[in-house]
């Protein structure tokens, strides 16, 4: 069984991932990615390999970050702790700093038992699968590990947050002032960075979700949990509130009457504006299958492309990387920026998204009108052969469906990655529609193939 998914190394801590496991990644980790010809230059030049990492608040991190950090300085790998930081952060870091590569301690918006590994190469970038497997294959290898003043040194990175902070800051299209934001920090890892953020911005900031005590991350608040930032922004008559997750590498929003935007409807802001200012690159923007079709809709009606990828945001930049794109995301509220980040940043989201109420002078519900939502059935089909989702019965049930829903919907079947099962997603005018197509179609896959 692999040991990467889609998103890092990901388990429960000291269950499935132990600190045993986290020294050895962090050596196989050195190995691989202390190789190549930056390496060999940064060497010739009597330079040192170095490293930077970082953890969210959960407990576990401090001692899955002393393993990590253990197992680098012992491959001879100087280590840069950054403490507790956003994943974004982290992957800006490893680019300013000019660092070999960075890693990242933190499972994201699961909640505090579990932990995660997430590992960054040179210029912040996640990895291909071709490098993950290639570390998973050194895990078992016998490695030989440097003595005496070879061996690795591990300092505190004691400017990580202003480096980032700054930034952040020096992408700001326009001030806040005026504006009323409520942050959701999910008690992780942008507790706090983004209250300082929103503040040196010009906002004014009130704060949920930003007490973290090594156990309450995601814990009711955050992304996954939008109803105390939901009554936060209408008991405060806020103009939005911007909701993370436990590292902070997505973001989603509330207008002022409470309502939720998703990351669809935050990219479609964006794109908008970008294209409009002429920075949305061959007025494209790239988005997953998963994407409602509302946001294919909205684009097609001001002259954007939309490029869909696969689900995951690592496809999502694969694409953006090789077109050249700026912008780019998922429905989940992974937005990457990419004149200004590597990887999906929460802080930098939000702040584009609020800026843009300040730039234009209206308010969050007013820019999202742009884009209508369709509504969305999704139904798990599960104990079928995931991969006989070509079957012809099948297909042809598809596009019977296809043929009714016409331009007002679309149908989408795709096999889990990791379970058994297979996902029927139904989009159409109304929700009615949507669940009969959905169940029909999921009746179908259950006959055709189950095992």
């Amino acid at each position: 069984m692999a040991l990467f998914g889609t998103d890092g190394v990901r388990g429960l801590a000291n269950g499935t991932l132990t600190a045993d496991l986290a020294l050895n990644l962090a050596q196989a980790t050195a190995v691989v990615l202390g190789q190549g010809r930056f390496a060999e230059a940064r060497r010739a030049e009597g330079r040192r390999t170095k490293a930077v990492i970082a953890r969210d608040s959960r407990i576990s991190g401090d001692f899955l970050g002393a393993a990590v950090a253990a197992g680098l300085a012992a491959s001879g790998v100087d280590v840069y702790d950054a403490d507790v930081i956003p994943t974004p952060a982290l992957a800006f870091l490893v680019n300013d700093f000019d660092a070999d590569f960075g890693i990242m301690i933190s499972a994201s918006h699961n909640p505090a038992p579990d932990n995660g590994i997430k590992i960054f190469a040179r210029g912040g970038v996640k990895l291909p699968d071709v490098v993950e497997q290639r570390i998973e294959e050194h895990l078992v290898t016998e490695k030989l590990l440097p003595t005496g003043r070879d061996v690795g040194r591990i300092a505190r990175f004691a400017d990580a947050e202003d480096r980032y902070l700054l930034h952040l800051l020096g992408a700001l299209p326009a001030r806040l002032d005026g504006l009323h934001v409520v942050l959701d920090c999910a008690n992780g890892a942008a507790s706090g960075v983004s209250p300082q953020l929103f503040a040196d911005a010009g906002a004014r900031v009130t704060v949920v979700g930003a007490d973290p005590d090594g156990m309450n991350i995601n814990d009711g608040v955050g992304s996954t949990h939008l109803e105390v930032l939901q009554r936060a922004v209408v008991g405060h008559g806020a103009d939005i509130g911007i909701a993370h997750d436990g590292d902070a590498d997505r973001c989603l929003a509330v207008d002022a009457s409470g309502k939720v935007l998703d990351g669809d409807q935050i990219m479609a802001i964006l794109a908008v504006s970008m294209h409009e200012r002429g920075r949305l690159v061959d007025n494209t923007l790239v988005a997953t299958v998963m994407s409602n079709l509302g946001l294919q809709l909205a684009m097609e009606r001001h002259g954007i492309r939309v490029l869909q990828t696969s689900v995951g945001d690592r496809y999502v930049l694969e694409a953006m990387n090789a077109g050249g794109y700026a912008l780019g995301g998922e429905q989940s509220g992974h937005v990457i920026i990419k004149e200004y980040a590597t990887t999906g940043d929460g802080l930098l989201t939000g702040l584009q998204l609020t800026a843009e109420m300040a730039r234009t002078g209206r308010s969050l519900a007013d820019l999202a009108s742009i884009m209508t939502v369709l509504p969305q059935t999704m139904i798990n089909v599960d104990g079928v052969d995931k991969e006989g989702v070509g079957d012809e019965e099948v297909q042809a049930a598809v596009r019977a469906v296809e043929a009714e829903l016409g331009d007002s919907g679309r149908v989408l079947l795709r096999p889990s990655g990791t379970e058994a099962l297979v996902r029927v997603m139904v989009e159409a005018s109304t929700h009615e529609i949507a669940q009969d197509a959905a169940e029909r179609l999921a009746t179908v896959v259950r006959e055709r193939l189950a095992l």
